[in-house]
């Protein structure tokens, strides 16, 4: 499409054409077409929006294929038929006159719908009103409602009971059941029902009726109403066209119209369809039977409220769009645009040497910068912006890592000091994940100098859009043999944000992807007074757009005016190609009133929704002092995890780390913790299982089991790990405390087995490892 341009739309549109009529002609691979077709039509409605020329001959096309579309292909169809009747007067009078021809062939309710809209709104001669008049009552049927329907029912009960012979054709009353209940007063009075028997439309055949006879029995009442607005601005339209010549006539219209409105009231209160009508859709067709009651006396009103008011909110709407496009495009043009004098390099014919390599090279990365869309405010954000801390300055270990995001890729550069004065041997990172990440390399060991450094580098594979966090610690061995260490890291959060992209999509892609997407996040949204004083609504949908990186689809148009209620829909794309639907609806009564409401979020998986929830939730706009009062602001909790450290510590005191232990082992017992101080708890745990002491090892083993009873998602997410240092410590490591460590943990993890599912593929696995544990010498390993 950025390829096509005014000299060569013809010969696109026509070829286009060509496909989709292959589509239409080849039925037997009718499956793999429907998606083929309705991408094309998309995209010569993007085509016929961008270049009018050619919208004439793409309508012309439409109508003369629509009823050989599917019903998501027809309802595309419609809707760019519909826009083009709004931008070409001139077009109106052919594409009434088409819909007229083929209505009797649409069978969905929303190609219904959308063509019900076009006639009632362009028929305007009294001709063409007296046309589609015709054609509606063919596409109804027989007046009034449900009489065909009763009279099929009689004689489908009528034919088995004349077969059984005239004793047994005495109809049977209703069964009667009364039962006792006792009233406020003490009192007892009997209460009697009577129930009806339901009525078996089997035999009515609704396929064989006209379509939108059919379509009202299959409990679609808003085509009923869009029908009962369609006649009445049919009636509304040709009682001032026709005037006092055509009296009898629009008095006739105007009681045929009445009857079938009330007909369609009938249809949805009686017993011949599944699902009765709805409120909002009999308000609806109430209101046009009492407009057409009192034509006669408001006829200015009336005309004003269903011909003018929906004219001019529709041409809003197409306005709406076309401004919208061109501000894109403009935007768009400014960005790439460049000045006449400007010089052109090519990389291609740069220098291989010097400054030109060097300049090649320069434009490579700008080039790879904006095909991955990251140029944007790049520029001056430097690289120590991207760098975490993962101990503190006072640790044996400093370390710290440059956290490089690139799309499917997080690099992660890690700068390793030594602080001591001793060797340390055999030191290495192992990385643990949470969400879609998986580590592509586990970093090999190092032995670094006293009071030097060096450099570890890992890569991990992002697979999804969610919010991951990565987990490490530094394990190393010091001067004695048995003299092992480690240090739980700070945890590395990778922002759901570096994969969100803003996107659009039509009004029935996004309600599709709504009706089609499974998993749901609420979340609700509260300001206070202070904070919402100089706060309007549309700022606070900014706000959230911004921190969600979502693009508004509710036109600028729908969002005007002042109101104190607000509710749009939002869209995002992942890099992966996953969809995120928001839907938020907030309100603001009063000047000085806070902000409330809600924001639903719709995603195809659980990781997106619940990700764009936490991100929203972090993003409210609420005071100083609440938020302070949340997570990992709270002063306890930074106290608590500041002791927690220093009395895990590998050089700490036994009985301090006991005391380490009592708290952890109580902490697990809450059931209130967020997942950030749990992801903790389970590091920690973690670290004290890969100890040297045999003590304070049985105390983590105990710890680590609770964790698995409780299924705290950090530990469930790692057994795999767990599983394969285990084995390794089993197979390879000296330290006897560690093998029997390794042992318990095996024997938690197998007592669990029923509800690890992931355990299964390591059977083989640990009953090899067991061959030597079962020779041991000592009883207790055995």
């Amino acid at each position: 499409m950025k390829l096509t341009s005014r000299r060569n739309v013809d010969d696109v549109v026509a070829m286009l054409k060509k496909e989709l009529a292959k589509t239409v002609a080849d039925a037997a691979d009718y499956d793999a077409s429907l998606d083929y077709r309705l991408l094309l039509i998309q995209t010569i409605h993007s085509c016929a929006s961008q270049f009018p020329e050619v919208a004439a001959s793409v309508v012309e096309l439409f109508l003369d294929s629509i009823a050989e579309f599917g019903a998501s292909s027809a309802t595309d169809a419609i809707v760019f038929i519909r826009e083009v009747a709004e931008k070409f007067p001139d077009l109106r009078q052919g594409i009434v006159s088409h819909l007229v021809s083929s209505f009797l062939d649409f069978k969905a309710g929303k190609v219904m719908r959308g063509a019900l809209w076009i006639l009632g709104e362009y028929a305007e001669t009294p001709d063409e009103i007296r046309q589609v008049w015709a054609r509606l009552r063919e596409a109804i049927g027989e007046l009034p409602l449900l009489a065909a329907e009763q009279r099929e029912l009689d004689a489908a009960a009528a034919a088995p009971s004349a077969a059984e012979g005239p004793e047994k054709s005495e109809p049977r009353a209703p069964a009667a059941s009364a039962s006792r209940r006792i009233l406020p007063d003490g009192t007892y009075a009997t209460e009697s029902s009577l129930t009806a028997k339901a009525v078996d439309v089997s035999a009515l055949k609704l396929d064989s009726k006209p379509p939108l006879r059919a379509v009202l029995l299959h409990s679609d009442f808003f085509t009923g109403t869009v029908l009962a607005s369609t006649l009445t601005k049919l009636v509304l339209r040709f009682a001032r066209a026709a005037g006092a010549d055509d009296e009898q006539q629009a008095n006739s219209l105007r009681a045929e119209a009445i009857l079938i409105m009330a007909g369609v009231i009938r249809i949805g209160h009686s017993a011949f369809v599944a699902t009765p009508i709805d409120e909002d859709s009999y308000d609806r067709v109430l209101a046009c039977i009492r407009a057409l009651e009192y034509m006669d006396e408001d006829s200015e009103v009336l005309t004003e409220a269903f011909i003018a008011d929906t004219q001019r909110a529709f041409s809003r709407l197409v306005k709406g769009e076309v401004k919208r496009a061109a501000e894109e495009e403009r935007q768009h043009n400014d960005e790439n645009a460049v000045q006449v004098d400007d010089a052109i390099e090519f990389r291609l014919l740069a220098a291989a040497k010097g400054a030109g390599a060097e300049s090649a090279e320069d434009t490579l990365e700008h080039d790879i910068e904006l095909a991955t869309g990251e140029a944007e405010g790049r520029a001056a954000v430097s690289k120590l912006d991207s760098v975490v801390q993962l101990t503190g300055f006072s640790d044996a270990v400093y370390a710290e890592a440059y956290v490089n995001v690139n799309q499917y890729d997080i690099l992660l550069d890690i700068m390793v000091v030594n602080q001591t004065n001793a060797t340390l041997r055999n030191l290495s990172i192992e990385f643990s994940t949470l969400g879609d990440l998986k580590l592509v390399e586990k970093p090999t060991s190092y032995n670094v100098a006293p009071y030097s450094f060096s450099s570890v580098k890992a890569s991990i594979k992002v697979s999804s859009t969610e919010t991951g966090v990565i987990f490490g610690t530094i394990v190393y061995d010091g001067p004695s043999v048995n003299d092992s260490h480690s240090i739980v890291l700070n945890d590395i959060h990778v922002d759901i944000m570096e994969y969100i992209r803003p996107a659009r999509c039509d009004e029935a892609q996004f309600h599709s992807m709504w009706t089609e997407f499974e998993w749901e996040n609420k979340v609700n949204m509260s300001t206070t007074k202070e904070a919402a004083e100089n706060l309007d609504l549309r700022a606070y949908l900014q706000h959230i757009m911004k921190a969600t990186n979502m693009a508004c689809l509710t036109p600028e148009n729908a969002l005007a005016g002042d109101c104190g209620f607000l509710s749009a829909n939002l869209y995002a794309r992942s890099i992966f190609g996953e969809d995120a639907l928001a839907n938020i609806s907030i309100e603001k009564p009063t000047d000085d009133s806070p902000i409330t409401g809600h924001i639903r979020i719709r995603a195809k998986t659980q990781g997106i929704a619940l990700s764009l929830g936490d991100k929203i939730s972090a993003a409210k706009i609420v005071d100083t002092e609440a938020t302070e009062r949340h997570g990992d602001q709270n002063p306890l909790y930074i106290e608590l995890n500041t002791r927690l450290v220093k009395l895990l510590n590998p050089s700490s005191d036994i009985l301090d780390r006991l005391s380490a232990t009592a708290v952890l082992s109580a902490l697990v017992d809450i059931d209130s913790l967020e997942d950030k101080q749990r992801f903790r708890i389970t590091q920690q745990t973690k670290s004290l299982l890969a100890g040297s002491d045999m003590t304070i090892s049985n105390e983590a083993v105990g710890i680590y089991q609770k964790l698995i009873q409780k299924r705290w998602t950090p530990v469930l997410s790692s057994v795999d790990t767990e599983v394969n240092r285990c084995l390794e410590w089993l197979g390879s490591e000296r330290n006897e405390v560690r093998r029997m460590t390794a042992l318990r943990v095996i024997e938690v993890l197998c007592s669990s087995s029923s509800s690890l599912v992931s355990l299964y593929s390591y059977v083989s696995k640990i009953f090899a490892s067991l061959s030597n544990p079962l020779r041991d010498q000592r009883s207790e390993v055995r």
